[in-house]
């Protein structure tokens, strides 16, 4: 009986960690079709964006509807708190994230986005010092340097008071590791009561319609080729929905601390796919400063882990957030 318990956890850990690594894959190949479509179908991020999370929002709703039923999927809003943190939540933290993430892509490439936003965890660990009214421990000093470090070498390529980036890139995408702060600390509040695919749908829908009507997309004159819309449903479907649900579901089997090391696959894919398909160029200062922030990641998750006995990054980097086990909403 016990060979059996044993055989059937250890597939279960299998399954967790292709799962996670699978769904972060997903979203590493979200972005670098996003850098496709904004680089070779000349799509906008303020088109794009408001479309993707519009359409992931009504699945997932629709899903919802039918798994959960009317009452439990309309819940949070009969809640005024819950319908506040909701709020705050989808627009400040899902959807920003998101369109911010993108925009970073536009203006630069996918894995570059992907690395920016992978700083998120310097901001969660500013947060969580300043509310246990602490200061950073050693190691945490050491993975704020890295990531200085790692941004630095990135930006600039080693030549202080030059950028190797636009700026408006480097602002985005810092910006959007603020997001993922934002709904990191956030989301506990709504997925402890919530059923997080409902959380994050309708996360979706206020994003597409607050960005639709913010950047008038009706006005924008953009019709997508064949290639065009295969790509919004790729980044939809793939990068939205079934990263979403395979990150989540590997996430319960294998635990949110270990998950975070199998998500590296994200910014992984997202670089592979940048080279050797879409042709972009890094140099050996963007490949240090690759590795300097990956440190500062690996360093935040286990020195935490091992001083606290959990990990300091309650979620799952650019879009993904706690949900006892984890869950995601990348971009």
């Amino acid at each position: 009986m016990s060979e059996v318990r044993t055989g059937t956890a250890a597939f279960g850990k299998r399954k967790g960690i292709i799962m996670t690594l699978a769904g972060a894959s997903c979203w590493g190949l979200s972005g670098s079709v996003g850098q496709y479509l904004f680089s070779v179908e000349n799509m906008d991020s303020r088109w794009l964006v408001p479309v993707r999370l519009g359409a992931a929002g009504i699945i997932l709703l629709l899903f919802c509807f039918i798994r959960f039923g009317k009452e439990q999927t309309l819940a949070p809003w009969k809640d005024r708190k819950k319908a506040r943190t909701l709020l705050v939540y989808g627009i400040a933290g899902v959807s920003a994230c998101q369109f911010l993430y993108f925009l970073t892509i536009q203006l630069s490439n996918a894995a570059m986005g992907t690395v920016l936003q992978d700083l998120a965890p310097i901001f969660i660990l500013g947060y969580t010092c300043l509310t246990d009214r602490r200061s950073p421990r050693v190691f945490e000093v050491i993975s704020i340097g890295l990531a200085l470090l790692g941004v630095f070498l990135l930006t600039t390529h080693g030549a202080a008071g030059t950028l190797a980036i636009p700026r408006s890139a480097l602002v985005s995408g810092i910006l959007s590791a603020v997001c993922v702060m934002v709904y990191n600390v956030v989301s506990p509040k709504l997925t402890r009561s919530v059923p997080v695919v409902i959380v994050q749908g309708w996360a979706f829908v206020m994003g597409g319609v607050l960005f639709s009507l913010i950047f008038r997309i009706w006005s924008i004159r953009y019709v997508p080729g064949p290639k065009g819309i295969l790509g919004i449903i790729f980044v939809v479907v793939i990068g939205n929905i079934a990263a979403f649900l395979l990150y989540i579901t590997g996430v319960s089997l294998i635990g949110p601390s270990k998950a975070i090391l199998y998500s590296f696959a994200e910014p992984v894919t997202a670089a592979l796919v940048s080279a050797f398909v879409l042709g972009t160029k890094y140099t050996v200062f963007d490949l240090a400063g690759f590795l300097c922030i990956f440190a500062m990641l690996w360093m935040i998750t286990f020195s935490s882990k091992m001083a606290d006995g959990e990990s300091l990054r309650p979620g799952i980097g650019r879009g993904k957030q706690e949900h006892t086990a984890g869950a995601g909403s990348r971009p």
